[in-house]
């Protein structure tokens, strides 16, 4: 599988690149928590992605890169998770986020071939309206609540009409749309909710609402990737990342120590480029029909 992916981007000429496991920064996306280390008595943090410093390379080179490395996560374990995974990312200056999803499908089909060739792609309200019957950019959390009873969907504890819009449409997600996916083939996700940025950017053009120009593929309901449209705004950035922290803090979490030096080469010029991290431990999952992460693992975290 590595072999086959190398060969992809050689013959595309995207460069291979390498950035640090280690870092003193970590993120401050509320669902991730960074592993911890130390270095002469400073805290530092393993990466849960190489996103921040393989753009800073981009702002040096503005040259398509890709990198296949290992990434970290705390408190993710179960059939789909384990602390310790291997990521391959990669970018693509003057790539929209249809160009880059066309790419990543060409290369998952690659890799895994006795499958259906024949991708499915929604957009997030599309997807919605037609599995769950409600448009997302404009429900309520009452209403999804609503819709949750009238479908007999269990409701996790402590999930209520006063949470938020968005763990409402995680939860709806898992429960009614992705299960209604092409169980043996990729499907593509797209356009996702203003709110679920993350680092992607966010357009009005000819819509009613804003939304991010964000992007995931599956296989039947597992989550292999995640890629966006890149948002290049410094203090947009900067300002997501304080607002995250400030999520950390009402959810009783430590706040993500800021990479400033990400912030600064935003500062000098990101090209527009899309990106995206696609899970190889899932892929291999997808490609050998295992149900669970361990199976393609050598030593999955009980035997690491």
């Amino acid at each position: 599988m590595l072999k086959n992916i190398r060969a992809f981007f050689d013959a595309r000429d995207v460069l291979e690149v390498e950035t640090p496991l280690l870092s003193q920064f970590c993120t401050t996306d509320p669902h991730l928590d960074s592993l911890r280390s130390s270095f002469r008595g400073q805290t530092c943090y393993l990466n849960t992605s190489p996103e921040y410093a393989m753009k800073r390379l981009l702002v040096e080179c503005s040259q398509p890169i890709y990198q296949i490395c290992k990434a970290f996560r705390d408190d993710e374990l179960g059939p789909a998770h384990n602390p310790e995974f291997s990521l391959l990312e990669w970018y693509r200056p003057g790539f929209d986020m249809f160009q880059l999803m066309a790419e990543l499908v060409e290369l998952v089909q690659l890799v895994v071939t006795d499958i259906n060739r024949e991708s499915q792609y929604y957009s997030y309200q599309q997807a919605f309206e037609l599995y769950a019957g409600i448009n997302p950019h404009r429900v309520t959390a009452a209403q999804c609540l609503q819709l949750a009873v009238e479908k007999n969907i269990e409701i996790p504890q402590g999930l209520t009409a006063s949470d938020t819009v968005d763990e409402w449409l995680d939860w709806l997600l898992m429960q009614l749309v992705l299960p209604a996916f092409n169980k043996k083939g990729f499907t593509c996700l797209y356009d996702y909710p203003a709110t679920q940025s993350s680092l992607a950017r966010v357009v009005k053009e000819d819509r009613p609402w804003p939304v991010a120009k964000r992007f995931e593929l599956f296989f039947g309901e597992i989550e292999l990737a995640n890629g966006f449209f890149e948002l290049a705004d410094a203090g947009e950035q900067l300002q997501r990342f304080e607002n995250e922290n400030v999520i950390r803090r009402q959810q009783g979490k430590a706040t993500g120590r800021i990479d400033m030096n990400f912030i600064t080469a935003l500062r000098s010029g990101l090209p527009d480029c899309s990106g995206v991290a696609l899970g190889l431990d899932r892929l291999l999952m997808v490609k050998q029909s295992c149900r669970n992460i361990s199976e393609v693992l050598p030593f999955p975290w009980g035997d690491a």
